[in-house]
């Protein structure tokens, strides 16, 4: 992969090609009182590569004595990831794994044939106005591991590699890029880095994956002659390796990887199989699961 933006936008012979494919808008939801943007999957892409699911939660600023309670859930046949810019977020699972996270920090928990976690304010975050942002990604198992015993790592700042080149600061979270190679364990071919660009810089999307999306979280670029803003994800064309600028500075999530083909996504279940699925629903509502110890409350099953 090259870190140094190509001016090649041919699309390999191809005429008519743009160098974005699709540009997804998400809608924000509440979620009583704490504000989320749910980008995959959407009408204009279902995935990219391995990633299924893409919420930027926040920015939000919480009073004092307040927090955020996600009550233990359950999920299959994916891995989580919380990235947070801001705040702080407790996770406990049904293995047992308890572990705050902090910005530039990585909680990568894998539900493989099952597991059941919560994610509260920790009681420290909640002792005064307190802001939160972040990213919420799920990543779909490949077919052969999605019954694969639950696991949880965590990451700390120091362990995830970051490059500063020509004003661009690049964390990279998962996979190999920019000349570095992330620790975190991943499944399949995975690109996912967390991109701040200074104003008047210029930044090279890598070659090499055959799925890429940029998504905006904060000021503006231009792609091809064209301008995009906060909270837009930009999905690329495979063939094209556009150069970013961003004259007045820009804070980009870049995610990517292969195709993990069709999946099967019902409330926090993913699968291949919708009977997989089904099997899943009922041994939540009937109480198989394991739970998260500590913890009485749960979430329950929706009702669609």
């Amino acid at each position: 992969m090259s870190w140094q933006p190509s001016q090649d936008a041919d699309c390999n012979g191809e005429t008519g090609c743009a160098p974005v494919r699709a540009v997804i808008t998400p809608k924000p939801k509440d979620i009583g009182g704490f504000e989320v943007r749910r980008v995959l999957p959407s009408i204009e892409a279902r995935s990219i590569g391995p990633f299924v699911f893409f919420d930027h939660m926040g920015p939000a600023m919480l009073p004092a004595g307040q927090g955020i309670d996600v009550r233990p859930h359950p999920h299959i046949g994916l891995s989580t990831l919380t990235w947070l810019f801001d705040g702080s977020m407790m996770h406990r699972d049904s293995i047992g794994a308890v572990q705050e996270i902090k910005p530039g920090e990585v909680n990568w928990m894998t539900a493989g044939s099952g597991i059941v976690h919560s994610e509260r304010s920790p009681d420290h975050f909640r002792d005064s106005d307190a802001r939160i942002e972040g990213i919420q990604t799920w990543h779909a198992l490949p077919a052969e591991d999605e019954e694969i015993d639950p696991t949880f790592e965590h990451y700390p700042m120091e362990d995830i590699p970051v490059v500063d080149h020509g004003g661009v600061r690049v964390a990279l979270i998962a996979g190999g890029a920019f000349g570095m190679v992330s620790p975190m364990k991943v499944y399949s071919e995975t690109l996912y880095a967390d991109v701040r660009m200074q104003p008047g810089t210029q930044f090279g999307v890598p070659v090499g994956v055959e799925e890429r999306a940029l998504y905006v979280v904060d000021g503006e670029i231009e792609v091809a002659g064209d301008t995009f803003g906060k909270m837009q994800m930009l999905v690329l064309d495979q063939h094209v390796t556009p150069a970013i600028t961003s004259p007045h500075g820009a804070h980009l999530m870049l995610i990517g990887g292969a195709p993990i083909g069709p999946r099967k996504l019902w409330w926090n279940l993913v699968s291949t199989r919708p009977e997989r699925i089904e099997q899943a629903k009922q041994d939540w509502q009937e109480g198989r699961f394991a739970k998260v110890p500590g913890e009485e409350e749960f979430i329950p099953l929706p009702e669609k």
